[in-house]
């Protein structure tokens, strides 16, 4: 009997319990482990921050499709990964063994990076905790006028920079001040020139600072920039890039310079083939940039494809990532910003289009539309 061990209930491997529900692995027992039991879809949350959506919209039930697929669900977390005796230690103390796993947590935030960001920043992941606190957020702006800063220019943070304005001040009176800290690029950095132009008119649009400086310290009602400016700040919004969970170190697997692991084309690790991995935990060791993971939502068909054979013994296939992908970033006003390649597009229109492409996306893996 192979014990395949599903750590993380990210996008991928919430394909892999659909292909599980449709046809079981023979002589295979499987478990996944989760902290929580729903997949918070994180291209909805930016429409959810903007309130366009309720975080039931936006989520795939777990337990109900771990039941379809009938893996037991455990709702704790790894701690520690040992991948030569083949055990994982969890949060809730126990420690199980696997002979293959597949790894789909995601990337975490270094809450030291910045100093004084653990004690006054709201982190956007883990994103369900996040979410959280945006009822609080509200209702201490109909107290007071806030002066909000989101903390980092890449998608996630354009995006909830303007879904934030828009839940916050969009409503009557200004009952909040936006601003955006990009880390010193201009904002969607990476994405071709013309988006970025796009993105910038949309941030003015909605009456959006941007301060193309980075936060090097946070304190109770302020932040201070690089260039020694000091920001008024009571709500920062810490939208940086992802690291790489601590669960890794130590693991044994081979691990990028950033501490995420290293995979080849049929996604499984580089040292340790019994070990599987894919989004953002996951770096292809043939990718054309240095951080590319392999996107959770499309290597969900190969990671289950490819577990399959690796439980009985077929043969694994290399998964080719695309080289052009779609984008579609929201502008927190029922507008958006389509991009694929060269192209770029932006309206209302493209809101529709993402909206039902994101809808589509929950509906796709929610029980009952996964039953055999």
């Amino acid at each position: 009997m192979k014990r395949i061990v599903l750590l993380g209930g990210g996008h991928a491997h919430v394909h892999v319990l659909r292909d599980l529900a449709r046809e079981p692995i023979p002589g295979a027992e499987l478990t996944l482990v989760t902290p929580f039991t729903r997949q918070m879809y994180s291209g909805m949350v930016p429409g959810l921050v903007a309130g366009r959506y309720t975080a039931e919209q936006c989520v795939i039930p777990l337990l109900p499709l771990a039941a379809a697929a009938r893996v037991p669900l455990l709702e704790t977390q790894a701690v520690a990964l040992d991948a030569s005796a083949r055990t994982l230690q969890l949060a809730n103390g126990e420690v199980i063994g696997w002979d293959i796993l597949s790894l789909d947590t995601g990337s975490v935030m270094d809450r030291d990076r910045i100093p004084g960001a653990r004690e006054q920043g709201l982190f956007v992941r883990p994103i369900e905790h996040f979410v959280r606190q945006l009822d609080p957020l509200a209702a201490l702006a109909q107290d007071r006028v806030l002066d909000v800063v989101v903390i980092g220019g890449g998608a996630a943070g354009v995006e909830l920079a303007m879904a934030l304005q828009r839940r916050l001040a969009g409503q009557g009176d200004e009952r909040a001040r936006v601003a955006l800290v990009t880390g010193g690029p201009p904002p969607l950095f990476g994405y071709p020139q013309r988006v970025i132009e796009r993105g910038l008119r949309a941030l003015a649009a909605r009456r959006i600072t941007v301060f193309q400086d980075r936060c090097v310290r946070i304190e109770t009602g302020a932040l201070h920039l690089g260039s020694g400016a000091r920001l008024a700040c009571d709500a920062p919004v810490i939208a940086t890039g992802g690291d790489a969970p601590p669960y890794l170190q130590g693991s044994g697997l081979q691990l990028d310079e950033r501490g995420f692991v290293l995979t080849g084309a049929t996604l499984q690790s580089l040292s340790h083939p019994e070990v599987l991995a894919a989004g953002d935990v996951a770096t292809r060791a043939d990718a054309p940039h240095p951080k590319s993971g392999v996107h959770a939502v499309r290597a969900g068909p190969p990671l289950a494809a490819n577990l399959r054979a690796l439980a009985t013994g077929g043969e694994l296939l290399p998964h080719q990532p695309q080289l052009r992908t779609l984008n579609l970033l929201s502008c927190g006003n029922g507008r958006a910003i389509a991009s694929y390649g060269n192209w770029s597009a932006q309206g209302r229109w493209v809101w529709w289009w993402k909206d039902r492409i994101d809808r589509g996306f929950i509906a796709r893996y929610t029980v009952p539309a996964v039953a055999v």
